[in-house]
């Protein structure tokens, strides 16, 4: 379960807060000793919208839908690139074709990371130092993926610095929260609108301008990222545009985070992420990491020979196996199972993992029952035709 920091327990959406005064049953969890609101603004927003995912276009969807509460919006992205061998591939952003498609102007950021310290966004929105930044301009990132440095943010007054966070703040901060919302198996989630600050003063711990609660949808154990990406990030999106009318009437309201160190936090997800170890991961926990990353990238496990081997559709075995404990001895050891079609694997917590198609290193994806055909003595616990697979750690 979420940790118990969360205010909001019976409120579905509480897209801006009031004055300390009138923000007592928010007094549980968060601090009340700093309450901000912006000025009114007398125009509909210019948009400076930065992203570069799904998660972004569906949040620039709900935005562009709100006619009310922009004038214009322009579009920031990455550029097209090369990827794969030898640049066979061109991976093209989606907020890209997002935009394009609702006929909003697209620019791009450099590609790489260092030169971004230097860019400067497009008119009007790029201003001498100095200059007071307009109070109708507003910039706003969703999975956009890059921190802004201070004299970016710097060209757009505080409250008008927003960014879309899928996660229940202070939980999850970091760049991946909906992985490891899943991974840690939590049982709901929910999105934040919140005050982008430099990074000195912390990741995704700036003040909150709204807050919504995914109610009466529980996280299942078979819960897909993009599912639930795509649920939060329409979520995200109401609420960004909610926070918006709200600024534009002059009675938007901020509330700072509370420091929780007992909160999870979502690193970037790395390769060592979707690598299994069978002795401290349960079935379930596995099942949660391949819904988390599949997306990205394929749960894998190490033959006794060190090479890779991805474990494709991952589900828990909940059928009887008699002799579970003879024929897989140990955590890592497995079996094919002919009723199931599937690879048995013994986990953690004496729970067994059932695994229907896999690849191995430099070969095709093949299913369970073609891969087993060809095992080999030294995959083995022992090289015995009858002894099981054996899986082991990486050695790194």
């Amino acid at each position: 379960m979420l940790p118990t920091f969360s205010p909001l327990k019976l409120c579905r959406n509480i897209p801006v807060f009031g004055s300390i005064k009138d923000a007592k049953c928010l007094r549980r969890g968060w601090r009340t000793c700093r309450n901000f609101s912006v000025s009114r603004s007398s125009e509909a927003f210019k948009v400076l919208f930065l992203g570069r995912d799904e998660f972004s276009c569906l949040v620039l969807e709900q935005l562009h839908a709100a006619r009310d509460v922009w004038d214009e919006i322009s579009v920031v992205t990455q550029p097209d690139m090369k990827t794969g061998r030898r640049g066979s591939q061109l991976s093209v952003s989606p907020l890209k074709l997002q935009a394009q498609q609702l006929k909003l102007p697209v620019h791009f950021i450099p590609p790489q990371r260092p030169a971004f310290k230097t860019w400067q966004p497009p008119p009007p929105f790029c201003i001498e130092p100095g200059t007071v930044p307009s109070p109708n301009h507003v910039i706003i990132t969703a999975s956009f993926g890059r921190i802004l440095r201070s004299s970016l943010l710097e060209m757009f007054q505080l409250g008008r610095r927003l960014n879309v966070h899928p996660s229940l703040l202070p939980a999850y901060r970091g760049p991946a929260p909906i992985q490891h919302t899943i991974i840690d198996g939590q049982s709901e989630t929910g999105v934040c609108v919140i005050e982008m600050m430099e990074r000195k003063k912390g990741i995704d711990a700036g003040a909150i301008w709204g807050r919504t609660r995914v109610v009466c949808f529980q996280v299942p154990d078979n819960a897909m990222f993009p599912a639930l990406r795509n649920r939060l990030a329409r979520e995200g999106g109401n609420l960004l545009v909610s926070v918006l009318r709200d600024m534009l009437a002059g009675k938007a309201t901020s509330i700072s985070q509370e420091d929780d160190l007992s909160a999870p936090r979502a690193p970037m997800i790395t390769g060592e992420d979707a690598e299994v170890d069978f002795a401290t991961m349960s079935a379930v926990d596995i099942v949660r990491r391949h819904n988390a990353l599949s997306h990205q990238k394929h749960i894998t496990t190490y033959l006794k020979t060190q090479r890779t081997l991805q474990l494709h559709a991952p589900s828990v075995f909940d059928m009887d196996l008699p002799g579970a404990s003879e024929l897989l001895p140990a955590p890592g050891t497995a079996i094919y199972h002919l009723p199931s079609a599937s690879l048995l694997i013994r986990c953690a917590n004496d729970t067994i993992l059932m695994v229907p198609q896999v690849k191995q290193q430099d070969r095709a994806l093949l299913q369970a029952k073609q891969w087993w055909n060809g095992v080999r003595a030294d995959m083995r616990m022992i090289p015995d035709d009858s002894s099981p697979v054996q899986f082991v750690k990486a050695a790194h």
